[in-house]
C-alpha cells in the first residue's frame, strides 16, 4: 500500500473510531470458537479466589486462551449482569462460582451449549460439573477437634445459608455436635456474616452475654479476621479457643497461631479448568461434582483448652 493511501486509511480509522471486531474474527474460524472463557469468582480481594484466578489464566495461557474474568461479591444481580456480559462475548465456555441456589442464566446457557464448570459453590438440583472443597467434612473435623480438647460451647459464625458453601459447613457442625450427643441448646449459630466487620460485631455480643462460648467456629476466612479482632479485644485470644475454615495470611505469625481448615484453592483451579477444557474438546460423560480435600493445620488457637 502506498503511504499516501495508508495515511488515508488511518484517517479514516481515526475518524470512524474503528474497532477490531473480535467476534466477526471468531466467525472465520473453522470451530466458530473465540479461544476464551468467562470465569466468575467470589471477590478478588479474597486470597482464595485470587489463586483459584490465577491458576485457571495460567493453564488456560497455556493452550492460548484468554481470560475474562469478574468478581461476584455474592450479589446475585452482579452474577447475572456478568454473566450476561460473558455470553455476549461468545465465551467458548464459563467457570463460575455462585451466590444463588437457582440463577436465571441457566436457561440462556444450556440453549447456546456452552459448558459450565461451578467452582466452589453450586447450583441446587441442576446437572452441571462442579468443584469443590469437602466443606461439610472440614466443618465436622473443626468441630471434632474443638470437642476432643473438651469444648461443649461452642458458637459458628457463618456467612449466609443462602449459599451453598455455607450451608454445608453449617451442616457438617451440626454433624459433629450431634455425634458427640451435643444437645443444639449448647450451640450458638450466628449466620449472615460476610465481612470482618460483622463476625467482629456478633463475637462481641456473644463475648458479652452471661453465657459465653468457650470455643469458636469460624465460617470463612474474613469471619475469622474479625473474630480474631474481637478476641484481641477482650484479650481473650489465649482463654478462647478459635478454628477458621480456610486459611487467613499470616495466621501463623500471630500468637497463638491460628488453627484453620485448610482449603486448596490451587488443586480446585486446576481441576475446574481442566474439566472445562476436557468438556471443549469432546468429553460428553456425565456431570461430576468432585470434591478437593480440606487439611486441618493445628497452630495453637484450636487447642485452647475451656476454663477448668
Amino acid at each position: 500500500m502506498a503511504p499516501a493511501t495508508a495515511a488515508r486509511v488511518w484517517d479514516a480509522v481515526r475518524a470512524l473510531d474503528y474497532h477490531i471486531d473480535l467476534q466477526a474474527g471468531s466467525l472465520r474460524r473453522t470451530d466458530g470458537r473465540t479461544r476464551t472463557l468467562g470465569l466468575l469468582v467470589g471477590s478478588v480481594d479474597n486470597p482464595f479466589s485470587g489463586v483459584i484466578h490465577r491458576v485457571i489464566e495460567e493453564v488456560s495461557l497455556r493452550r492460548e486462551v484468554a481470560v475474562f474474568a469478574s468478581s461476584l461479591d455474592d450479589d446475585p444481580e452482579r452474577e447475572e449482569r456478568a454473566v450476561a456480559a460473558f455470553l455476549r462475548r461468545r465465551v467458548d465456555g464459563l467457570i463460575l462460582t455462585t451466590a444463588q441456589r437457582r440463577p436465571g442464566y441457566l436457561g440462556a446457557i444450556e440453549g447456546r451449549g456452552i459448558p459450565v464448570v461451578y467452582i466452589d459453590r453450586e447450583p441446587a438440583a441442576v446437572g452441571v460439573d462442579a468443584v469443590a472443597s469437602d466443606n461439610r467434612g472440614g466443618a465436622d473435623a473443626a468441630t471434632t477437634h474443638l470437642i476432643a480438647r473438651g469444648h461443649r460451647r461452642i458458637a459458628l459464625l457463618a456467612d449466609r445459608l443462602e449459599i451453598q458453601s455455607a450451608q454445608a459447613r453449617r451442616d457438617g457442625f451440626l454433624d459433629a455436635m450431634g455425634r458427640a450427643g451435643i444437645p443444639t441448646s449448647l450451640a450458638t449459630i450466628v449466620t449472615e456474616l460476610h465481612d470482618e466487620a460483622a463476625a467482629r460485631a456478633a463475637l462481641t455480643d456473644l463475648l458479652e452475654s452471661h453465657d459465653p462460648p468457650t470455643a469458636v467456629f469460624s465460617g470463612q476466612n474474613l469471619i475469622t479476621v474479625g473474630a480474631l479482632h474481637a478476641l484481641r479485644a477482650h484479650g481473650l485470644q489465649h482463654t478462647v479457643a478459635l478454628v477458621g475454615f480456610d486459611d487467613v495470611p499470616l495466621a501463623d505469625l500471630v500468637d497463638p497461631g491460628v488453627t484453620v481448615v485448610a482449603q486448596d484453592p490451587h488443586e480446585i483451579g486446576r481441576v475446574a479448568v481442566e474439566r472445562m477444557f476436557a468438556r471443549l474438546e469432546g468429553d460428553a460423560s456425565p456431570p461430576r461434582h468432585l470434591l478437593i480435600p480440606t487439611t486441618l493445620i493445628a497452630r495453637g488457637s484450636g487447642e485452647i483448652p475451656p476454663p477448668a
